[in-house]
């Protein structure tokens, strides 16, 4: 054998692992690679502001603290822009997600603490025009962090529910001192009016006693009487008597009269004294009525002491039981099992597709279509032979050749294009109102294919063919579509735009998931010039073919 077909069995032998070699190189960033897929950030959130128990006024913003959480985190390519640009740049496939903050998301972490707790809610939107797996990466990143920032505001929920129970407990143990208070105030309040009634009691039996005193009273006024009668009588008496004619003879008389007014008046002296006892009596009933008095006047500050103790105490216990109360969140069963949900599960995920594609059936057609008719185009090859000798020998110009050659090939192709189109409509659920746009689309890239297997075939002969299998693993290992390009190496990113199939995958994917119209457009426009790129290279080619022809140089494969 020739020199140029061991070079195509070795060829032929290495097409497996070019394939193998080249898919592990493609995703050789391993676990790194989501860091380079871009997606945006639009932080729409609203500063709040709440105010401590103290009075001090604390700046709430939630939303920022999770924007710094994500932007420094493994995970995606951030960028932090607005909602204008943000929507701009996913409908043309600069970033394959929008990760979007709420205005209310600060107000809606805050409510956890309050009576009326909302769950915060945070959305991401993907488009299927440009990666079908973004939408899901996405969803799993952004739930992956909001469960972190979720755990940590329950972990704060919960520290306050702790703390609030510390203050519950100072509030009853303040209704404890209060209630102690009330208790001494009410001892207080007992001995005082003990007291009370010791003073009273020692009052009334010194008021008894004088008046049991008070009765000789009456005694002493009529002695006295009896006294002033005699008194009066002597009198009298000694003024009506002629002291001196009657001096010697009556002196003994006078004196006997005296004796018996005199004995009179002592005994009168004795009822006066018998009378004074009973004032000593009184003297003494009195004392102890002042006594009791005393000790009742002794007693009235301790009593009002305990009244006010008790009152204080009374006080305390209320305000401690109140305050104590009023930290006790309500009861009702469905604000707690409310306030449990959202405890449990504080900040939510919500994602949402534009151009959404629901069956997993398309979105391996929009890849697999275009691949099937790169290998469609490469078979009719392997059947048809680019060109005849008795037709480069031929009087025939180029462009004849050239243009016959690509009928015949693209009848064929032209025919698995419209197989595969009545596939996806009829068996994978693309609609049929999009038949015009697959059916032309499919047509388009089937001949564009078509032409770039005739420029191999035509200037390689056979080996072309082995070309074509190195690129169809170039260009499967290259193209995105179904995830995006930046999972990939570096090489792989940098000739992704320069393959023919990422522009089939990607106007395929356009057109079944609805997007933009201007990217199938463009996709369109890509294949149409690399079909027409191929059929002037194709002319050139077939000119150097009949001059070596003319030498006889052709190639077998093309006799």
């Amino acid at each position: 054998m020739t020199k140029l077909k061991w070079a195509g069995i070795a060829a032929v032998v290495l097409v497996p692992l070019a394939f193998a070699g080249l898919f592990v190189g493609a995703v050789g960033k391993g676990d790194t690679a989501l860091d380079s897929i871009p997606v945006a950030i639009v932080n729409n959130d609203s500063l709040q502001t709440t105010t401590a128990a103290d009075g001090t006024e604390q700046n709430v913003f939630a939303g920022r603290q999770l924007v710094t959480e994500l932007t420094g985190s493994k995970g995606f390519d951030w960028t932090i822009t607005n909602e204008k640009d943000a929507d701009a740049a996913l409908k043309a496939g600069d970033v394959y997600a929008v990760l979007t903050v709420p205005s209310n998301f600060s107000t809606s972490i805050m409510s956890l603490f309050g009576d009326d707790p909302v769950k915060a809610d945070i959305s991401i939107r993907t488009d299927d025009a440009h990666s079908y797996l973004t939408g899901s990466v996405a969803q799993v990143v952004g739930q992956t962090m909001t469960d972190t920032f979720g755990k940590a505001i329950t972990a704060q929920y919960i520290g306050g529910i702790y703390s609030s129970m510390g203050e519950l407990g100072t509030s009853l143990g303040q209704a404890a001192d209060g209630a102690a208070q009330l208790s001494s105030g009410a001892s207080q309040l007992s001995s005082g009016l003990s007291q009370y009634t010791d003073g009273v009691g020692s009052l009334s039996y010194g008021l008894s006693q004088l008046d049991d005193q008070t009765a000789g009273l009456g005694t002493l006024g009529s002695s006295v009487g009896t006294y002033t009668s005699g008194v009066t009588q002597l009198s009298g008496l000694l003024s009506s008597v002629d002291l001196s004619s009657m001096a010697d003879a009556v002196q003994k008389a006078t004196l006997q009269a005296y004796l018996v007014e005199l004995s009179k008046a002592a005994a009168g002296g004795a009822q006066l004294a018998a009378g004074a006892s009973g004032l000593g009596a009184l003297h003494d009933g009195i004392s102890q009525a002042a006594d009791g008095a005393y000790q009742l006047a002794q007693t009235g500050p301790a009593l009002v002491d305990g009244a006010d103790g008790l009152a204080s105490g009374a006080t305390g216990l209320a305000t401690g039981l109140q305050s104590g109360a009023d930290q006790i969140p309500a009861t009702d069963a469905d604000a707690a099992k409310s306030s449990a949900e959202v405890a449990a599960d504080p900040v939510t995920l919500s994602v949402s597709t534009d151009n959404a594609v629901s069956q997993v059936g398309q979105v391996v057609a929009t890849f697999f279509v275009p691949l099937g008719l790169w290998i469609g185009a490469l078979a009719v090859f392997l059947v048809l032979r680019p060109v005849t000798r008795r037709a480069l020998t031929s009087t025939a110009r180029n462009g004849r050749l050239v243009a016959a050659a690509l009928a015949r090939a693209s009848a064929i192709t032209g025919a698995q294009a419209l197989l595969l189109t009545a596939l996806l409509h009829g068996a994978l659920g693309v609609a049929w109102s999009l038949l015009p746009a697959t059916l032309g689309f499919s047509l388009l890239t089937a001949v564009a294919f078509t032409a770039f297997h005739y420029l191999l075939t035509i200037g390689l002969g056979r080996a072309g063919l082995v070309v074509s299998l190195f690129l169809l693993a170039v260009q499967v290992t290259s193209t995105g579509g179904i995830y995006p390009i930046q999972l990939l190496s570096t090489p792989f990113q940098l000739v992704s735009p320069f393959l023919p199939l990422t522009y089939a995958v990607g106007g395929m994917q356009g057109i079944i998931s609805g997007g933009d119209a201007g990217s199938v457009v463009v996709a369109a426009l890509t294949l149409l010039g690399f079909g027409a790129a191929s059929v002037v290279l194709a002319l050139f080619a077939i000119r150097r073919t009949r001059r070596a022809g003319a030498l006889g140089l052709v190639p077998a494969t093309l006799g």
